[in-house]
């Protein structure tokens, strides 16, 4: 009997930890939804990172590191730092960062229906003729 005791409050323990830690990742994942949904085309700025610029401008970092020359490896430098490096002043390097998320996002905001329909292929197969063909 006190076995069963010990093995209860143990589930009951595990219990209330599961479903602690399940409340503290929903509580983070609201929160970040919440946050990157009213960060969303920042004006950049010289704290930020290029991962922050591509998350804010949803465009890939890659894009960006090969707008400015850099290795495709994660940079965590600010940009202020990144133009300093470069010889550069912060205004060049946003113009470069600005341009480069220009020309990869498409011209259009996105349809709530989706893409437009694709016309339908011609077909190349003959068509029937004779008895079974209808007009």
């Amino acid at each position: 009997m006190r076995r069963a005791r010990i093995w209860r409050r143990i589930g009951i323990a595990l219990f209330v930890a599961v479903v602690a830690f399940t409340g503290y990742q929903a509580v983070r994942t609201v929160s970040t939804a919440i946050y990157w949904r009213a960060h969303r085309d920042e004006p950049i700025e010289r704290w930020m990172t290029i991962g922050y610029v591509a998350h804010s401008y949803h465009v890939r970092p890659h894009v960006l590191h090969d707008a400015l020359g850099l290795a495709p490896a994660p940079d965590h430098r600010p940009l202020g730092q990144i133009a300093r490096a470069r010889g550069q002043s912060f205004d060049q390097v946003a113009a470069t960062l600005n341009d480069a998320i220009v020309h990869v996002r498409p011209p259009y905001p996105p349809s709530e229906r989706g893409p437009p329909p694709s016309p339908a292929p011609l077909s190349t197969a003959p068509s029937p003729s004779g008895p079974d063909a209808r007009r």
